[in-house]
């Protein structure tokens, strides 16, 4: 079903430091995307009649971790279903911003009534954060996929990802993006709590977005009456599917399953694939970005709310249509591009294996020569740093399809 891409079509709107405002050729303000249920179901009216719906309240998220096989669904669909998720970002709710997004996003002129209820019904909770041990993002699911098994490939084809809320957050923390000890600048003290946000002495900028003549765009200071403006491209950090594992799965860093790949290409229109390890395949999505540069170097990018909707496609392992005929980790596609991935601590190593995975579905995908496949990868494709701020770094290459009109899959 056509689904209404929010991103592109809203009225035009400007959050200004004290206020939810609009511009005078708009009749109404930014309309804040509230929880359509409060529980996981099918929608029967609206404009996402049809979908099945996933509520980001207290029952279907974890805070820090991913779903691993001991997980319960929070909603099992057939095959081929399209699945809305509101997600709600960290940043405004984490420790050092206070654990209390209302009073956060408040002190930056945002209305109560402007920030989440899920959000705040999180902070309020009594919902166990380790801000030192635990992941810092907000997952929400998982969704079971009827009759998945492990050795099948979850296409996931992102139709949309749209701002719930007209804000973000960009941060940096101590011993954490490209310059960790270099930055931020405010040394970190003794006994930092929430209650003393301030004590560990990390740096989030609050960053509204508004509509210009060219979209929507992010909004910083630079000084002396003048603003820094650059275009959003939302897509959501972490999407994936449950690890074969008892053990708890931390958010930050992402794996075969998927998880906080943060690959800035995987959003409305792109598909994305995960290799199934458990039964049921449990996909979930969260840490929803506005837009993120390549390498993601402060350690976040522009974070805020938003509501993805996705398609969720079973493949059957061996099928035809897995791209590569067989997967072990995760990549994508857009319309122009393959991705493949590389996961590593070390980005020299995360280099090697994007180019190992890139050989590997050139000659499954296209029948090439393993040897012209590295040449052509040398003289043709890109290789992006997603990013190399979460534990294991991630770099991906863009494989032009158009370079092989004259080959059949």
């Amino acid at each position: 079903m056509p689904i209404r891409n929010r991103f592109t079509r809203l009225l035009p709107f400007a959050l200004l430091p004290l206020a939810v405002a609009v511009h005078a050729d708009s009749p109404e303000p930014f309309a804040i995307l509230e929880q359509l249920s409060d529980t996981a179901t099918q929608l029967e009216q609206g404009e996402y009649a049809g979908n099945f719906y996933v509520p980001s309240s207290l029952d279907n998220v974890i805070w820090g971790y991913l779903p691993n096989r001991t997980a319960k669904p929070v909603l099992t669909v057939p095959s081929g279903s399209v699945v809305t998720f509101d997600t709600v970002s960290h940043e405004g709710l984490l420790e050092d911003q206070g654990r209390d997004p209302a009073a956060y996003f408040g002190s930056h002129g945002v209305k109560h009534e402007h920030v989440l209820a899920e959000a705040i019904a999180l902070t309020a909770s009594d919902r166990a954060h380790d801000f030192s041990k635990d992941g810092p993002h907000v997952v929400t699911g998982p969704v079971a996929i009827e009759g998945a098994e492990p050795g099948d490939v979850l296409k996931v084809e992102i139709l949309a990802v749209e701002p719930r809320v007209p804000y973000g957050v960009i941060s940096n923390r101590h011993g954490k993006g490209a310059l960790p000890g270099e930055y931020p600048k405010t040394p970190a003290q003794a006994d930092a709590s929430a209650e003393h946000p301030e004590r560990y002495g990390n740096l989030s900028i609050f960053t509204p977005i508004e509509w210009s003549e060219n979209g929507y765009v992010g909004v910083l200071d630079g000084g002396d009456g003048r603003k820094i403006k650059f275009p959003l491209q939302p897509f959501m950090g972490i999407m994936g599917v449950a690890a074969d594992t008892d053990e708890p799965v931390h958010s930050v860093p992402p794996a075969h399953y998927g998880g906080n790949v943060d690959v800035n290409d995987f959003g409305a229109g792109a598909t994305a694939y995960y290799p199934v390890a458990v039964p049921g395949a449990l996909f979930y999505t969260g840490d929803s970005h506005f837009v993120q540069g390549d390498g993601e170097v402060a350690l976040t990018a522009l974070e805020g709310s938003a509501r993805a909707t996705f398609r969720l496609t079973l493949l059957k392992g061996g099928a035809s249509d897995i791209p590569g005929k067989q997967l072990s980790q995760p990549m994508g596609e857009t319309d122009d591009f393959w991705i493949t991935l590389g996961l590593d601590e070390d980005l020299d190593e995360a280099m090697k294996k994007s180019t190992r995975e890139a050989i590997r579905f050139l000659v499954e995908q296209y029948g090439v020569d393993e040897t012209v496949a590295y040449a052509y990868l040398s003289a043709a494709t890109d290789f992006q740093v997603s990013q190399v701020v979460d534990k294991t770094k991630g770099i991906n290459s863009m494989i032009r399809k158009a370079d092989f009109s004259e080959f059949q899959p």
